[in-house]
C-alpha cells in the first residue's frame, strides 16, 4: 500500500502536481491548485474531511441525496456534482461563494425544482448546468445577479413556460441551451436582455407560437434552432431582429404553407445562411413541398405579408421609404418619383450583359419596380440623380427601363463599312498619284530619244 501511494505521488509530481494527505477516504487530493477528486465511488452523502481550501472538487457518478451548507468551502472555483441522485439543494448551500466558476448539477433527475435563490451572490460564475434534472418549472429570480453568466445548460428537463424577463440579469450569457424540454410558447419578453447570446437551441419542444417581437435584444445571435416543434407559422418579422444570424433550422415542423406562410417565404429569400428544409404539410397540394423552393405563383391571391422587405423597399403615397434601409431617398409622390442617392465612389457598369425584362401581375407591379431600382442604384451612383429618368411600370404591368443608363463608349475605330469606303478612297488616290508619276516619266524618256 505504502509503495502504491508513493508511485502515486511520484506520477501527481510528474504532472506538475503535489500530493495532498489531508483528504476524505477513497478520494484523491493535491494541491497546485488544491483539488478533491471523489468520483464513480458509489457515496450516498457528501464525504467528510474535504480540505476547507480546495478550489476543485469533483463528486460526479455517485448517489448523493441532499447538498447542505456546510458542505463545501467559499474558496471552490469549480464544483461537478454531475450523475447523482440528489433531490434536494438547501438554498443556502452556495451562497458566499463569490470565487465559483463552474457549477456542474446536471443529471440529477429527481431534483425537481430549486429554491430562488440557490444561486445568488455566485458574481463570477461562467457556466451553470442543469440539464436532465427533471425541472418542471422556475423560479422568477433564480439567475438574478449571475451577470458574469456565458453558458446556461436546461436542456432535457420537462419545462413547459418561461416567465417574461428570467433570463433578464445575464448579460453576458452567449450560450442557451433549452433543447428537449415541453415549452409551447415564446413570448415578447422571454429573452429580454440576452443582448450577447450567440446560440440559442430551442429544437425538440412542443413550441406552437412565437410572439414576432420574442427576438428583439438577440442582436448578436448566428445560431437558432428551432427544428422538431410544433410551428404550424413564424413570422419573417420576428426573424428580421436577428442581423447577425448564420444558422437556422426550421425542419420538422407542420408548416402551413398557404398565404400565412408568405412573409417566412420572403425572409427565407433574402436570407443569405445557412438553413434547413421547410417541409410544407399542408395545405394539400403543398404536402412534401420545401417552402424555399416555392415561387410567388405558389401563393395566389395572397397579399403582400406586412413588414416584408417588400413592403420596406416598394414607397407609398407620401413618397416614404423604410428607415432602416438607409441608402437611398424617395422624393415625390405616386407616379412622380425620384431617387437621390447618397454620393459614394461611383463604380463602372457592365453595359453588355442582358437584363431580364418581364412581366408581373398586377399585384405585384410596384414590388417589382421597387427592387428594379433598388438594384440599379446598387450598381451606379450617377444614374440616380434629381430630374434623371427612372423605371415607370406601364399600365399593362410591363417595367420599362429607363433611357441612357451607361455613358456612351468611347470610339475606337469608325464602323467597317465607312472604314472600308475610306480604305478603297486612299487606294484610288495613290493609284493616280502613281499613273501620274508613269506617264511623265514616260513622257521625259520619249522627248530624250528623239532629240
Amino acid at each position: 500500500m505504502f509503495k502504491w501511494g508513493c508511485g502515486l505521488e511520484f506520477l501527481l509530481v510528474l504532472c506538475g502536481l503535489e500530493l495532498s494527505w489531508s483528504c476524505p477516504r477513497h478520494c484523491i487530493c493535491y494541491t497546485a491548485p488544491s483539488t478533491v477528486s471523489c468520483q464513480a465511488h458509489n457515496f450516498l452523502t457528501v464525504p467528510e474531511g474535504i480540505p476547507p481550501d480546495s478550489e476543485r472538487i469533483f463528486l460526479q457518478n455517485n448517489k448523493i441525496h441532499r447538498l447542505l451548507r456546510g458542505h463545501f468551502s467559499s474558496d471552490t472555483v469549480i464544483l461537478w456534482i454531475y450523475s447523482n441522485n440528489i433531490t434536494y439543494i438547501e438554498p443556502s448551500t452556495f451562497h458566499g461563494f463569490t470565487l465559483l466558476e463552474d457549477l456542474d448539477l446536471g443529471d440529477n433527475r429527481h431534483l425537481r425544482s430549486l429554491a430562488e435563490d440557490t444561486f445568488h451572490g455566485l458574481a463570477r460564475l461562467n457556466a451553470l448546468h442543469l440539464y436532465r434534472c427533471g425541472l418542471s418549472s422556475l423560479p422568477n429570480n433564480i439567475f438574478q445577479g449571475l451577470r458574469n453568466l456565458q453558458y446556461l445548460y436546461l436542456q432535457e428537463n420537462h419545462l413547459k413556460f418561461l416567465q417574461d424577463d428570467i433570463f433578464m440579469d445575464l448579460h453576458n450569457l452567449s450560450h442557451l441551451f433549452l433543447h428537449g424540454n415541453r415549452l409551447w410558447s415564446i413570448n415578447q419578453n422571454t429573452f429580454r436582455g440576452l443582448r450577447a447570446l450567440d446560440r440559442l437551441l430551442l429544437h425538440q419542444n412542443q413550441i406552437e407560437w412565437v410572439d414576432h417581437l420574442a427576438f428583439h435584444d438577440l442582436k448578436r445571435l448566428t445560431t437558432l434552432y428551432l427544428f422538431n416543434n410544433s410551428l404550424i407559422q413564424l413570422s419573417g418579422q420576428c426573424l428580421d431582429m436577428l442581423p447577425a444570424l448564420e444558422y437556422l433550422r426550421l425542419n420538422d415542423n407542420p408548416w402551413s404553407c398557404d398565404c400565412k406562410a408568405l412573409s417566412l417565404w420572403e425572409w427565407l429569400k433574402r436570407f443569405r445562411g445557412s438553413t434547413s428544409s421547410v417541409g410544407c404539410q399542408a395545405p394539400v397540394n403543398m404536402v412534401g413541398k420545401d417552402l424555399k423552393e416555392l415561387r410567388k405563383e405558389d401563393f395566389p391571391n395572397c397579399s403582400t405579408a406586412p413588414n416584408s422587405e417588400s413592403r420596406a423597399q416598394t414607397h407609398n403615397l407620401s413618397g416614404t421609404v423604410n428607415p432602416s434601409m438607409n441608402r437611398s431617398v424617395v422624393i415625390g409622390s405616386g407616379d412622380q418619383t425620384s431617387v437621390v442617392q447618397p454620393s459614394r465612389p461611383s463604380r463602372s457598369r457592365n453595359c453588355t450583359k442582358p437584363r431580364n425584362r418581364l412581366s408581373k401581375g398586377k399585384e405585384d407591379n410596384e414590388v417589382h419596380h421597387s427592387k428594379e431600382v433598388m438594384a440599379d442604384k446598387d450598381n451606379s451612383s450617377s444614374d440616380f440623380t434629381e430630374g434623371g429618368k427612372h423605371d415607370h411600370t406601364s399600365p399593362d404591368g410591363t417595367v420599362t427601363r429607363r433611357k441612357h443608363k451607361c455613358a456612351p463608349r468611347t470610339t475606337m475605330r469608325p464602323p467597317s463599312g465607312v472604314q472600308q469606303a475610306n480604305n478603297r478612297a486612299a487606294i484610288s488616290q495613290s493609284l493616280l498619284h502613281v499613273h501620274a508619276i508613269f506617264v511623265a516619266l514616260i513622257t521625259t524618256y520619249v522627248g530624250s530619244i528623239l532629240r
